[in-house]
């Protein structure tokens, strides 16, 4: 199988990636300082960990999301809190692929991502062995029928070979071959449930891939979730429901332009935060930041949303044991990083010591 995407690179679709790269220009020369910057990514963290999982029917809003995922709980909501865990474990998973060193994208990698997202596993999830309908949940018609199992792995194959290989040749500029990759996924359909979820994960982690991570404080999510039925819309191209007969090869310039219209939108939204996070921030911290290791300047995020912190908020924030934040917290009283407040497990919390209160 050969999969060739069928576009045009429309005027507006030119304006669009022009905006992209502008701001893109714009918050790669911002000074940023690490704590602000860290602060900023967990904001993108948790707002598209929220509006992720409500395109898919999440029932959380954003600030019980932020509860949830700092161990509070809500009745009658399990659900809902597994599915905004599991998202957050596999944007941590993308974090670390993002991080690593192979350039190109892994197929095993993107399945992992699935297995986290549904069952918070970090293992590869098989690709379905049946047929699925998507219907309308009002009307019980059909909305769109994948291709049939026996083809998904050659056309996940065919997709990652596909990505790779236009991410290599750098020819089509990165946010056209992000809409397409997110689109020739969710046609594909390669699982039973958690397609929407994963194919917005991988688009993701191709565009940090190429170099539009934008210091990985946007997220397209909101922009979706705002009029879902635009998204959906949006998605919905060719003469039929079926994937042979229409889907396959149906123009997609309407999906790509939208594609790229949120993604203009997402990036100026961050090009607009970060300038003023900028003009907030004109001190220049670096002397006083080289005195921290790398996981001190992460707990700073912590301290920006709050005056107290605990050793499990560290421990998950830093995806370490509990045992290990604790003996870390230690070490770090010693050091005079920070103030320790009780003695007892469940009363025990820490306070930033003055001397760093100015970083956040």
């Amino acid at each position: 199988m050969v999969f060739t995407p069928n576009f045009q690179i429309t005027a507006t679709l030119s304006k669009l990636l022009m905006d992209i790269e502008a701001s893109r220009q714009a918050v790669s020369s911002l000074p940023i300082t690490v704590p602000v910057l860290t602060s900023l990514r967990e904001s993108a963290r948790l707002i598209s960990t929220h509006y992720s999982t409500q395109i898919e029917g999440n029932r959380l809003t954003q600030e019980q999301v932020e509860d949830v995922l700092h161990g509070g709980t809500f009745p009658n909501r399990e659900r809902d809190e597994r599915e905004v865990k599991n998202y957050y474990q596999a944007l941590d998973f993308l974090d670390a692929l993002i991080k690593g060193k192979a350039i190109q994208i892994d197929e095993g990698d993107v399945q992992t991502l699935h297995g986290l997202v549904m069952d918070g596993k970090n293992r590869p999830s098989p690709y379905r062995d049946g047929q699925n309908v998507i219907k309308d949940s009002a009307s019980g018609s059909i909305v769109y029928m994948p291709p049939e199992a026996k083809d998904v792995s050659a056309l996940m194959l065919d997709l990652i070979g596909w990505v790779n290989e236009e991410a290599s040749k750098a020819e089509l500029p990165v946010p056209i071959i992000a809409a397409i990759t997110h689109y020739q996924f969710a046609t594909i359909h390669p699982y039973y449930d958690g397609n929407g979820r994963t194919a917005r994960l991988l688009t993701n982690l191709v565009l940090h891939k190429s170099g539009y991570g934008l210091k990985g404080i946007y997220s397209l999510e909101e922009y979706y979730a705002t009029n879902l039925q635009d998204y959906y819309n949006a998605l919905t191209v060719g003469e039929s429901h079926n994937y042979y007969f229409g889907r396959e090869q149906a123009d997609i310039t309407a999906w790509v332009v939208y594609f790229c219209e949120g993604m203009a939108d997402a990036f100026a939204n961050v090009r607009l935060k970060a300038s003023e996070a900028a003009k907030d921030k004109k001190t220049d911290y670096s002397t006083l930041l080289r005195e921290l290791d790398q996981r001190q300047k992460q707990v700073l995020s912590l301290f920006s949303k709050s005056k107290y912190i605990t050793t499990r908020e560290i421990a998950e924030l830093l995806n370490i044991h509990p045992r290990t934040a604790l003996n870390l917290c230690k070490k770090w009283v010693d050091n005079e990083f920070i103030i320790q407040h009780g003695d007892a497990n469940k009363s025990r919390k820490y306070e930033l010591a003055d001397k760093w209160l100015e970083l956040v």
